[in-house]
């Protein structure tokens, strides 16, 4: 069943002048008829979901097209001329983020030749209170060029993220601790970690890990075989 209301009154007068018998036979359709309201919300939903979908399909296909746009000013495991991208949105308190990262860890070594890895921070600040302390940590050592060797650290020490140990991994990495220390509370750091999250929700991204490479996307702690069979997939492409 389906009710449609027409009116030539504008929206906010309407609101404020319905029938009162109108208005007591919509409430006795509804109490006899439930099935509409939860059909609306169906429809509703559907709709929602079959649009994020398009618009989601549609960014992926423009950040195949300009994989710039996709790397802006995050880090790179190499060169990404003639090279697959696979994109990671990371949280370095997340666990299941620091069982993928091995994984990675493997997939790219496995297959350098062919393949760049590009970190984009997802920092998930409701659930993980280190999540963005460590990002801005992290963005602050790629500034002189360490970021995957503090990133391995991180996730090598995630049960002690906290100051300490940023400010120690930062140490053993020899970094110029002024530097480090000033860039990471900058609001440059702010900036390029939002804009990651920006486009995080933009494509969609509830949780993390989360990757992309080329048209495929899939989450989670996946196994070296997933990437290497999705790899496949994409080669083809």
């Amino acid at each position: 069943m389906v009710i449609v209301f027409c009116s030539n009154l504008s929206p906010a007068v309407a609101l404020t002048q319905i029938d009162p018998v109108i208005e007591q036979q919509v409430i006795q359709i509804l109490r006899e008829h439930p099935e509409v309201i939860i059909e609306s919300v169906e429809r509703y939903q559907k709709q929602q979901f079959e649009e994020k979908q398009k618009a989601t399909k549609a960014l992926l296909e423009q950040l195949q097209t300009t994989p710039e746009k996709l790397i802006a000013q995050s880090p790179v495991t190499g060169d990404i001329q003639d090279k697959i991208i696979l994109a990671e949105f990371s949280d370095f308190q997340c666990p299941y983020c620091g069982r993928a990262s091995k994984t990675v860890s493997q997939f790219i070594d496995k297959y350098s030749d062919r393949v760049v890895l590009v970190y984009k921070h997802f920092p998930l600040q409701n659930i993980h209170p280190q999540a963005y302390p460590a990002a801005k940590a992290a963005w602050a050592a790629a500034e002189q060029n360490k970021f995957w060797e503090y990133h391995d650290a991180l996730f090598n020490q995630q049960k002690q993220l906290g100051e300490s140990l940023y400010v120690a991994t930062a140490e053993e990495l020899a970094l110029d601790m002024e530097k480090f220390n000033r860039d990471r509370n900058s609001i440059e750091a702010q900036i390029a970690i939002k804009q990651d999250m920006k486009l995080a929700n933009q494509l969609g991204v509830s949780g993390t890990p989360f990757f992309i490479m080329k048209d495929k996307v899939f989450s989670g702690a996946v196994g070296l075989s997933e990437f290497e069979k999705l790899f496949a997939q994409v080669s083809q492409l």
